[in-house]
């Protein structure tokens, strides 16, 4: 039995998160281990209502940067998950383009930064941490 009685299922997680419905792209073996990674890591007590949500951001961030390595390993790449780097310039021939990303990297964020859903769940987790606030 689950530890928190909360945790998403595989289905919910699918439903939550269409995306990710290719179970060839995304297996569901994978987003199992990473749902049950996200129980042992969260807190329901601490993360209440937020709890399911983190928890299917959690895995989507795993399940993401898995799903990539997969694509990749299938055409025959070997740096899909982004460890040398987000790529902010590139060139070719005379065509060249570069991102701003500042606005939506968080340089606390470190690996998190990887995905969308890594970011959205850094965000999240961070204010859970942040204590109360007042305002004058």
């Amino acid at each position: 039995m689950p530890k928190n009685s909360r945790l998403p299922t595989n289905e919910q997680f699918r439903t939550d998160f269409p995306e990710f419905a290719d179970t060839t792209r995304y297996p569901d073996p994978s987003v199992n281990f990473y749902l049950g990674q996200a129980d042992s890591l969260l807190n329901q007590d601490v993360q209440g209502d937020q709890f399911v949500y983190l928890a299917e951001l959690f895995t989507a961030h795993y399940t993401e940067l898995r799903g990539r390595t997969l694509a990749a390993a299938a055409a025959g790449g070997v740096n899909s998950n982004g460890a040398a780097g987000v790529v902010s310039s590139k060139s070719v021939d005379k065509v060249s383009v570069s991102y701003d990303v500042s606005g939506v990297i968080n340089p606390d964020a470190g690996f998190w930064n990887s995905t969308a859903y890594g970011r959205e769940f850094y965000w999240w987790w961070s204010m859970f941490g942040a204590g109360g606030r007042q305002l004058l």
